[in-house]
């Protein structure tokens, strides 16, 4: 099954939530968002970093791309930027 993500783009939706059973896990606590919304209220300045696009731009090594492969209708395909959903994204994003 294709989800149309708009009128030229499909996205082919997978479940990795299985990989996550045997792989090591990162711990890096995130701060806590009261904390960093308190600090930015004392700023005259701010950034805004797009979160969301971001996953796309961080390249996966080569040697561990194979880590990320999957099938579907139109054969095996393996990532080669790191997407929504893989175990330890958000620590390394």
């Amino acid at each position: 099954m294709n989800v149309m993500k708009s009128k030229h783009d499909e996205l082919v939706p997978m479940q990795i939530q299985n990989s996550w059973r045997v792989t090591r896990k990162d711990h890096f606590p995130l701060p806590f968002t009261d904390q960093v919304l308190e600090k930015l209220s004392r700023k005259s300045h701010y950034y805004f970093l797009d979160g969301f696009s971001g996953y796309m731009q961080i390249h996966i090594a080569p040697e561990d791309q194979h880590k990320t492969t999957f099938t579907c209708l139109f054969g095996t395909f393996a990532y080669t930027r790191m997407p929504f959903g893989l175990c330890n994204a958000l620590s390394t994003f």
